[in-house]
C-alpha cells in the first residue's frame, strides 16, 4: 500500500476550545506524520474560495462565516492509507452520527461546528493542500 497524503484543517471551535494538542496527538497516535502544519486566519473570501465546491449549497454562508471566526490550523497528514484511516478517526460530519471515540463524537458540538476537516479523496486532499502550502513548506519526512 502507497504512502497518502491528506489535508486536514483544525477548525476555529477546535481553536477555541484549546484542543489543538489533544487533537493532534490522536492523530500522531493513530500513525499520520505531520508534514506540514500552520496557524492562520481565513478571510470570508479565502474561506469562500476553499469552500467554492459548496457555493451553491444552503450552508455555504455560514460555513464561510465559522471558517473566518477565528484561527484555524491546517496541516498536511502523511501515512499508509491517509485519507480512508483519516475519515474514520475523525467520524461522521455530523457529530451525533459519529462512531464513539472518533474526535467528532468526542469534541464536536454540532453538524456545522465540527471540530476538524478531513479531505475526502488524495486527489482533494492535493488541490486542498495547495490552498494553505507551498510546495516549500512541505518537509519531507524519511522514516
Amino acid at each position: 500500500m502507497a504512502v497518502e497524503r491528506t489535508l486536514t484543517i483544525l477548525k476555529p471551535d477546535c481553536v477555541r476550545k484549546n484542543l489543538i494538542g489533544e487533537v493532534i496527538r490522536r492523530i500522531q497516535e493513530a500513525g499520520f506524520k505531520i508534514i506540514a502544519m500552520k496557524m492562520t486566519r481565513l478571510t470570508k473570501d479565502t474561506a469562500g474560495g476553499f469552500y467554492a465546491v459548496h457555493r451553491e449549497r444552503p450552508f455555504y454562508g455560514e460555513l464561510t462565516d465559522f471558517m473566518s471566526s477565528g484561527a484555524c490550523v491546517p496541516m498536511i497528514l502523511e501515512k499508509e492509507n491517509a485519507v480512508e484511516d483519516f475519515r474514520k478517526l475523525i467520524g461522521a460530519t455530523n457529530p451525533a452520527e459519529a462512531a464513539e471515540g472518533t474526535i467528532r463524537k468526542d469534541f464536536a458540538d454540532s453538524l456545522g461546528e465540527n471540530i476538524i476537516h478531513g479531505a475526502d479523496s488524495v486527489e482533494n486532499g492535493k488541490i486542498e493542500a495547495a490552498y494553505f502550502f507551498a510546495e516549500s513548506e512541505v518537509v519531507a519526512n524519511k522514516a
